[in-house]
């Protein structure tokens, strides 16, 4: 897909599809000039009820005449007030998928929007015309060839097609089926990226992993004929300081072990490593941008399968650091991986540690389908994470990390078991168990069990991977 941005007049564009945006205010900017081209016909379908004004609505006019497109998209844009990131996602987002139904070689977009807000439209474009269906013959989505943006805001729409683009990567690699994402094709991938991007990658395969006693996440991996890795990432940036580090949970398939998960439990769990792969899109975002910020990314990719060498309830294993964990449940495999990640992550001398998992059900439990969780030892951290979700309109809501809960995790056969006591504050007591491996280094724990993987289709964006939090960690790292 080609992105472009123009100053040219929307009533001359000769494009297949054009879009204006009508808010509850009324029409203005380029939506007023099409209008009176047409001859007030957008403003009495507004009088009469037939075009709406709400946020991710659209209504088609073909042949529209007086202007030079083929077709004309108007997008409800809501109250001009209340215009932010996550409204002008929805809303750019609804009006590409729309467009998607069909082959179209160009489509022009006026928005009349600022700088930040059109980084926002034109990520959420490039994301909006592309679904899930990656192994269909006839697919569902159909990029148009090209998207001319009508802005003076050049720079702010390359920065959103770097962001976009790299989202598009994440949604990619969590929606490809386990047979084909497995730790080997993940890695191959990775390699790629970097050597594209300039980022160096080193890559710790079965062996290595062995001797750097990586004994926890060599116990999830043991069921699999799928050797396990783990990659570290890094990202020079432009300033000689402390990196940040990223780390990702990589389970490429998770059946849940020894304590097998149901079909319906099972059917989507190709998403489990979405958090490596949010942090393979995020290096990849901010290399093209060139962000100030250094940065290494460490993940861990397993797959945890069941055979005769699967490891078991009852099991101890030694992590990396020393610490000793009971399994009480080897679906409670996530934090198993990220607990030897996290310790490799702490020799790289980070500023600061943050992870990003699809954790616990828990967490999904307690904030719903959209939001993420934030856990932490550091509250002026996570602030800060929450401050720039918000800049880049992603929802993200902080839960609990008191120390009781650390008795939750006690063992009585090791230092620490791997699930909490009964049902009852399960993503809290997961991110108590990731604490235990980040030594008192500044670490926010981002739990995406929720928003990284839709069941259904929403007005902006198709089911399936999503892509959420690479944004807000943009916006962080760049700030």
């Amino acid at each position: 897909m080609k992105l472009t941005t123009s100053t040219a007049s929307p009533t001359g564009l000769n494009v297949d599809a054009l879009v204006v945006v009508a808010h509850d205010q009324g029409l203005s900017g380029s939506a007023k000039q099409v209008d009176q081209a047409m001859g007030g016909l957008l403003e009495r379908l507004i009088a009469s009820g037939e075009l709406s004004t709400k946020t991710g609505k659209t209504f088609s006019i073909y042949s529209p005449t007086g202007i030079s497109a083929k077709l004309l998209i108007v997008c409800g844009g809501g109250s001009i007030a209340e215009l932010n990131v996550m409204e002008v996602t929805r809303m750019a987002g609804a009006a590409a998928k729309r467009l998607a139904d069909r082959s179209r070689q160009s489509v022009g977009l006026a928005l009349d929007v600022s700088a930040e807000l059109t980084t926002a439209a034109v990520s959420a474009v490039i994301n909006g015309g592309v679904g899930q269906d990656l192994l269909r013959a006839e697919k569902n989505f159909k990029t148009a060839d090209e998207w001319i943006f009508l802005t003076p805001h050049d720079a702010s729409g390359k920065h959103g097609q770097i962001v976009g683009e790299s989202m598009l990567l994440v949604r990619e690699l969590v929606n490809l089926p386990p047979n084909l994402l497995t730790p080997s094709t993940f890695t191959e991938r990775a390699v790629a990226m970097c050597n594209q991007c300039g980022i160096e990658i080193e890559v710790w395969d079965e062996l290595r992993l062995r001797k750097e006693r990586c004994g926890s996440l060599l116990g999830v991996a043991s069921g699999s004929q799928t050797p396990p890795r783990l990659l570290i990432m890094r990202y020079a940036g432009k300033q000689a300081k402390p990196a940040v580090a990223l780390v990702g949970k990589g389970v490429t398939f998770d059946s849940g072990g020894l304590s097998i998960k149901p079909t319906d439990g099972m059917l989507t769990m190709k998403c489990d490593m979405a958090g490596a792969a949010t942090v393979l899109g995020t290096l990849r975002a901010a290399a093209l941008l060139g962000l100030e910020q250094p940065i290494v990314g460490l993940v861990g990719l397993v797959e945890n399968m069941i055979s005769g060498s699967a490891f078991r309830l009852g099991d101890v294993l030694t992590a990396r650091s020393g610490t000793t964990i009971e399994i009480h449940n080897t679906d409670a495999e996530g934090r198993l991986v990220l607990a030897d990640v996290l310790n490799v992550a702490l020799e790289q001398q980070p500023e600061c540690i943050i992870d990003l998992a699809t954790l616990t059900g828990a967490c999904v439990v307690a904030l719903g389908v959209d939001i993420a969780g934030l856990m932490t030892n550091d509250a002026q951290l996570q602030q800060r994470f929450q401050s720039a979700a918000e800049r880049a309109g992603e929802l993200v809501w902080p839960l609990p990390m008191h120390r009781f809960f650390d008795d939750q995790i006690s063992s009585q056969v090791a230092d620490i078991k791997n699930v909490g006591d009964g049902r009852w504050g399960g993503a809290t007591t997961a991110a108590k168990f990731l604490e235990r491996f980040v030594d008192k280094k500044p670490w926010l724990h981002i739990d995406i069990a929720g928003p990284a993987f839709a069941d259904k289709p929403k007005p902006h964006q198709d089911a399936g991977a999503t892509a959420a939090m690479l944004r807000s960690l943009i916006e962080f790292l760049d700030n």
